[in-house]
């Protein structure tokens, strides 16, 4: 069973915008949709280490600002043309407050 931890309101963040939580493994990208939907991925493009929670978000993808990749935000996967992966994680949203997987904030306060 996944455990999670809290990490801010929903309201925390723009609809079609992205918060970023700083872990020990990097940091990752907590995006919200326009329907309020919230997906968690590596704050990384893997083309060109763009910072993809300053990317476009749009339906369940977001660009990268950099050069225009498009990540599908339920698998993390390259659309389109281009060819690469986005690690996601487990996320939720309970009583209006964005939860993520415990897994990966314990592995980032670990000593």
């Amino acid at each position: 069973m996944t455990m999670f931890v809290d990490v801010g309101a929903l309201d925390d963040i723009p609809r079609q915008g992205a918060r970023v939580v700083r872990t020990r493994e990097g940091c990752v990208a907590v995006f919200r949709t326009a329907d309020d939907r919230v997906f968690a991925l590596q704050d990384r493009c893997p083309h060109k280490g763009g910072p993809l929670s300053e990317g476009l978000v749009h339906g369940t993808s977001v660009t990268c600002p950099l050069h225009n990749w498009v990540f599908d935000m339920t698998s993390g996967q390259a659309q389109g043309a281009d060819e690469g992966l986005v690690r996601t994680y487990p996320v939720r949203i309970q009583n209006g407050r964005i939860q993520v997987s415990a897994d990966l904030i314990a592995r980032s306060t670990a000593a």
